[in-house]
């Protein structure tokens, strides 16, 4: 099997652009100067901020200041030992009430659990003595209720007596009362034995009545 060749196209004209213009260009130079030093800080002077004052100070003014000052140094230093001593005594003092509120806190605390407990003695005696008011009420009323119930009887069967007697014999003559065994016997046993026996007789009869008609 043979392949044939095949054409191709391929582009042969000129695409690429030749460009012709110049660009136009210029040199330029330049120089820099030599670092120069740099110049001294100025000192920092600050801004004013008061008036300008004078004063004289004259022979009569100059003093001593060891003798002078002495008094008052032993004055100052006086009054700083008395402070620091009364200072000293304050804190002592108190400390003294810190420990006796402390004593008489813990006495008032005492007395409020005393009286907690007084009052928690008191509420369960009122309960308890509540309880048993309304058990004696109880035990009253039943005992009420009891003696009414026993007079109640007494007088019933105090009344009823003279009547039970009368009445129960006109209860047994009408039937009310019975024996459970003869009532079975009459009323279960009797009944279809009778009726049994009736049947049977009756059928004896009909068979007599139809032999004496054979015989005959």
């Amino acid at each position: 099997m043979a392949f044939a060749r095949s054409s191709v196209h391929v582009q042969t004209g000129l695409y690429l652009e030749e460009l012709t213009e110049q660009i136009e260009q210029d040199d330029f130079a330049t120089q820099t100067d030599y670092f120069l030093d740099r110049p001294p800080t100025p000192l920092f002077v600050p801004a004013k901020t008061g008036v300008d004052v004078a004063t004289q100070i004259y022979e009569n003014d100059l003093f001593d200041f060891e003798l002078e000052v002495q008094p008052i140094l032993e004055v100052l230093c006086g009054k700083t030992i008395e402070q620091a001593l009364l200072e000293v005594a304050e804190e002592e003092e108190l400390a003294d009430l810190r420990c006796q509120q402390q004593v008489l806190q813990e006495i008032h605390n005492a007395d409020l659990a005393e009286v907690a407990r007084l009052e928690d003695r008191n509420r369960r005696y009122e309960e308890e003595k509540q309880r048993r008011k309304v058990q004696y009420e109880k035990a009253m009323k039943l005992a009420r209720e009891t003696a009414e119930k026993i007079a109640a009887k007494a007088f019933t069967k105090a009344y009823l007596s003279p009547l039970m007697k009368s009445t129960f014999e006109q209860l047994l003559e009408r039937g009310y009362f019975y024996d459970s065994v003869e009532h079975d016997i009459e009323n279960n046993f009797l009944e279809p034995l009778v009726e049994g026996v009736l049947d049977s007789m009756s059928y004896e009869r009909r068979a007599r009545f139809l032999l004496d008609g054979l015989l005959r």
